[in-house]
């Protein structure tokens, strides 16, 4: 039966929804990341937690990346990526986001002498125990690091062989400017040789000719960001045209300066013109919020109606990697709710 008069806010809670772009190293709060810093005796610029959360304003991308690589140093055992892991599942039952793709960056690990098979059992046991604990739904995108060289991109991808049965997708991250994806055309050819789905960041920083070349380049299932598509009316009708998914995340785009104010925010924008938008939470330790607060502050700023709100929790799962069963599964819960 449809769920009836429920508030914006109940609205969003009460949806299950799925998160397609979402880093999981950046979900390192500074509370975990103090405590793992004294467990492996790392010195970090910070006193206190206090410390940390002032250190996250930041003035772009880069600036960001910076912290965000710090932060990572400390993760070091098996169990500290279990713990990340199992930290960002576990709020992810309590916002009833039942579905996650989660990305994560190997390069930022081995190039500290920390080999896949750490990270990899780490992960996987979280993954592992929320599935069987409530159900959890779980999948993992391997990234790589476009700031670095198509060789280590291709050393990557090799040496995640083993794993690979663990691992559903590729992407690219890090510093977007003076980086195009097209550096890493020959990498994604391979990737989708071996059988893997492909995702890549374009359009936050970079410019709309990025986008074009994840799609021609990379022949990517997924744009993350995209935001910068409107500057290009011809790219907009080949998105929509395509139903090419754009993974935005608001407070990110708010927190690295993309956009100067929640109501300048395009998303709406994007929606309306009938491109297939998700709402994702990026790195919410940094960015200053998870799935939910996402979709909160959008509420608050922008004329978001119950109808937008549904329309966005539907697309996250038409955008997904589940199977066709699961993805209509969780469309007929979302239509079980009256946004009236």
């Amino acid at each position: 039966m449809p769920v009836h008069n429920l508030s914006t806010a109940n609205l969003i809670n009460s949806l299950p929804k799925a998160e397609l772009h979402l880093h999981i190293e950046g979900t390192l709060e500074p509370e975990l990341m103090m405590a793992l810093a004294a467990k492996h005796q790392v010195t970090l610029p910070y006193s206190t937690i206090d410390d940390v959360r002032l250190a996250y304003n930041f003035d772009n991308l880069q600036s960001f990346l910076d912290l965000y690589y710090l932060g990572a140093s400390v993760l070091r055992d098996e169990d500290d990526f279990y713990r990340l892991m199992w930290d960002y599942l576990c709020k992810c039952k309590e916002e009833n986001v039942v579905h996650v793709e989660m990305m994560f960056d190997p390069q930022t690990h081995t190039e500290r002498g920390i080999d896949f098979a750490v990270f990899m059992a780490g992960f996987t046991r979280a993954m592992a125990q929320a599935e069987k604990e409530w159900g959890q739904s779980s999948l993992l995108i391997m990234s790589f690091l476009r700031h670095l060289s198509e060789r280590n991109a291709f050393d990557t991808l090799t040496a995640a062989a083993p794993y690979l049965p663990m691992i559903t997708a590729v992407g690219l991250d890090s510093s977007e400017l003076g980086n195009p994806p097209e550096k890493f055309t020959r990498v994604f050819a391979k990737a989708k040789e071996l059988g893997l789905m492909r995702v890549a960041h374009a359009g936050e920083e970079g410019p709309p000719e990025y986008i074009w070349s994840a799609l021609h380049d990379l022949d990517v299932h997924r744009i993350d960001h995209g935001v910068r598509s409107v500057e290009d009316g011809a790219l907009m009708k080949e998105l929509v045209s395509r139903q090419m998914p754009l993974t935005v995340c608001p407070l990110s785009n708010i927190k690295l300066c993309v956009f100067d104010h929640m109501n300048e925010h395009n998303l709406l924008t994007l929606l309306e013109h009938g491109l297939m938008v998700t709402v994702n939470a990026d790195d919410p330790s940094y960015f200053g919020g998870y799935l939910n607060d996402n979709y909160h502050a959008l509420a608050a700023h922008l004329p978001i109606n119950k109808q937008h709100i549904k329309t966005l929790a539907s697309n996250s799962f038409k955008a997904s990697f589940l199977s066709e069963e699961k993805k209509s599964h969780w469309l007929n819960q979302i239509s079980n709710f009256d946004a009236d």
